[in-house]
C-alpha cells in the first residue's frame, strides 16, 4: 500500500509539469503571438504574420490528427525493459521543452530581418514540439488502465493524477504574469517584453521535465493477462478500431464540441484582464482561486462519482458552468465579479476532464470485448487529439479575434472601442455558452457506457478468458 502511494504521488508529479507544460502551449504562446513577437512600425503587416502563424498552428494541429492514432499504436508496440509508457513520457517532455522555448523567441531576429525564413522555421519547430507533446500525452493518460481493472480504482489514481495537473495548470496562472514581468526590461502595457516570455517558456519547460523524470523513476506497470492482445493492431487497422469503438467515437465528439466552449474562455481570460479590466497583476488572483477550488474539487472526485454517478455529476458540472458564464458576461470591469465568475467557470472543470478520461478509459475494456483487441495507448490517444483540436480551433479563434478588435502589441484597455469590446464579449461568451450546451445534448443522448456496464464488460472478459485458457 505504500509503494502505491508514492506511486500515485510520482504520477500526480508527472501530470504536474504535464498540464503546465499544457497551459504554455494552449493558452499563453497566443498572447505571447499577439502582443509581443511582431513589434514592427507596420500594424498591418504584424496583423499579417500574426494570421500566418495562426494558419500554421491550425493546419499542424489538424494534419496531426491522422497522426496521434498511429503514435499511439506505436507506444502499444513498444516493449522495454521500463515498460512502453515511460520512455516516451520521457523523451517527449525533453525534446518538447527546448522546442517550445525556441518558439518563445523571434529566432535571433528573423521576424524583422527575414519573416519568410522565420515562418519555414517557425513549422518545422512547431510540428517537432507537437508531435513529441503528442507521444508524452498519450503515453502519461494511456498509464490508468495499465495501473488497474477497477473502475473504483482507476478513479482514484486519476483523481492523484488530475490534482497534479490542475496543480500545475493552475499554478500558470498564478506564475506567468509575475515571471514575464520579472523578467521584461519593458512592461509594454502589462504584456511584458520577449525576454520575459522565454524566460517563463524556459522555466516551465524545465518543471514539465523533472515532472516527468520523477514519473519514470516512481511508477510501475501492472502485470496482467488480460493486458495481452491476442493479436497485435496494424498501422492499416489503426482507423477501423477507433471508428467501431462507437462509445469512443461518441465520448469524443461530445467532449470535443463542449471543449470549444471551455477553451474559448479559459484562452481568452488574460486578454479579459489586460484589454478589459486593464490590470493583468489581478490575473495572478485567479490562479490562487483555481487552484484551491480545483484540488477541492478533484479531491472530491471518487466520492461524488460513488455517490452521484459520474453521469450526473457531468451534467451537474455542466449546470455550474453555464451559470458561470453568464455572471462573467455581467461582471464588466467589476474585478471581484470577474474573479467569482471566472473561478466559478473553472470549479467543474477538473470534474468534466475525470470523468471524460474514466469514459474513455472504460472504452479499452468496451473495445476489447467488442472487437478481440486490447489497444490501451490507442484508445486514450483520442482524448488528447481531441483537447489538441479544440486547442487548434480556439487558438485559430483567437488569432483572429485579436486582430478582429485590436488587441494586439501596442494595445490597451483604453485603446479599445466600445464596438470591439461588444464583439469581443460575443466570442467570450455567447459562443461558448452554445457549444457547452451541445455538447451536453451529444453526451446525454449517445454515450451510454456507466460503471455498472464496464464491471459488466470486465466480468465476461475474465470468464472469456478463462475459458480460453482451460
Amino acid at each position: 500500500m505504500k509503494s502505491q502511494f508514492w506511486s500515485r504521488i510520482a504520477y500526480a508529479c508527472g501530470t504536474f509539469g504535464h498540464d503546465f507544460f499544457y497551459a504554455m502551449i494552449g493558452t499563453y504562446f497566443m498572447i505571447f503571438v499577439t502582443s509581443n513577437l511582431f513589434h514592427s512600425e507596420d500594424p498591418t503587416h504584424d496583423a499579417y504574420m500574426i494570421g500566418i502563424v495562426t494558419t500554421i498552428i491550425l493546419v499542424l494541429r489538424i494534419g496531426e490528427l491522422f497522426i496521434d492514432p498511429f503514435i499511439g499504436n506505436t507506444i502499444d508496440k513498444t516493449k522495454t525493459r521500463w515498460g512502453k509508457f515511460k520512455p516516451w513520457v520521457i523523451a517527449g517532455a525533453f525534446v518538447a521543452a527546448i522546442t517550445l522555448a525556441v518558439l518563445f523567441t523571434d529566432m535571433g531576429g528573423l521576424t524583422m530581418s527575414n519573416p519568410m525564413a522565420y515562418l519555414v522555421a517557425f513549422a518545422i519547430i512547431y510540428l517537432i514540439m507537437d508531435v513529441f507533446y503528442s507521444a508524452k500525452d498519450v503515453a502519461i493518460w494511456s498509464m490508468i488502465p495499465a495501473l488497474s481493472f477497477d473502475s473504483h480504482e482507476r478513479e482514484i489514481t486519476a483523481t492523484f493524477a488530475r490534482i497534479g495537473s490542475v496543480f500545475g495548470g493552475q499554478l500558470v496562472t498564478i506564475l506567468v504574469m509575475p515571471i514575464v514581468l520579472y523578467f521584461s526590461a519593458n512592461q509594454n502595457g502589462g504584456a511584458g517584453d520577449p525576454t520575459g516570455w522565454f524566460a517563463f517558456a524556459a522555466i516551465g519547460g524545465g518543471i514539465a521535465t523533472l515532472g516527468a523524470i520523477i514519473l519514470g523513476i516512481g511508477t510501475k506497470e501492472q502485470d496482467s493477462a488480460l493486458r495481452e492482445n491476442k493479436q497485435e493492431t496494424t498501422f492499416s487497422e489503426v482507423f477501423s478500431i477507433l471508428i467501431k469503438n462507437d462509445q469512443l467515437l461518441w465520448v469524443a465528439c461530445a467532449y470535443l464540441v463542449f471543449g470549444l466552449g471551455q477553451n474559448l474562455i479559459n484562452n481568452l481570460n488574460l486578454y479579459y484582464f489586460i484589454y478589459v479590466l486593464g490590470d493583468a497583476s489581478k490575473f495572478s488572483f485567479l490562479g490562487v482561486i483555481n487552484v484551491i477550488i480545483g484540488l477541492l474539487a478533484v479531491a472530491l472526485f471518487p466520492t461524488l462519482t460513488q455517490k452521484f454517478s459520474r453521469r450526473k455529476l457531468f451534467f451537474a458540472s455542466i449546470s455550474i458552468m453555464l451559470v458561470a458564464v453568464i455572471l462573467y458576461a455581467l461582471a464588466g470591469t467589476n474585478v471581484a465579479m470577474t474573479l467569482f465568475a471566472a473561478g466559478l467557470f473553472a470549479l467543474p472543470q477538473p470534474l468534466i476532464f475525470l470523468v471524460v478520461l474514466m469514459t474513455i478509459t472504460d472504452t479499452v475494456e468496451y473495445g476489447q470485448l467488442k472487437l478481440g483487441h486490447r489497444d490501451e495507448a490507442l484508445c486514450l490517444c483520442v482524448r488528447p487529439l481531441v483537447d489538441k483540436l479544440a486547442g487548434a480551433i480556439t487558438s485559430g479563434i483567437i488569432g483572429i479575434v485579436a486582430i478582429w478588435v485590436g488587441m494586439t502589441a501596442g494595445a490597451t484597455a483604453d485603446t479599445i472601442t466600445p464596438e470591439n469590446l461588444t464583439h469581443f464579449k460575443y466570442v467570450m461568451f455567447i459562443a461558448p455558452f452554445v457549444f457547452i450546451v451541445l455538447g451536453a445534448i451529444l453526451y446525454r443522448a449517445k454515450v451510454t457506457l456507466t460503471e455498472r456496464e464496464h464491471a459488466r464488460i470486465v466480468l465476461e472478459l475474465e470468464e472469456k478468458w478463462e475459458e480460453m485458457n482451460q
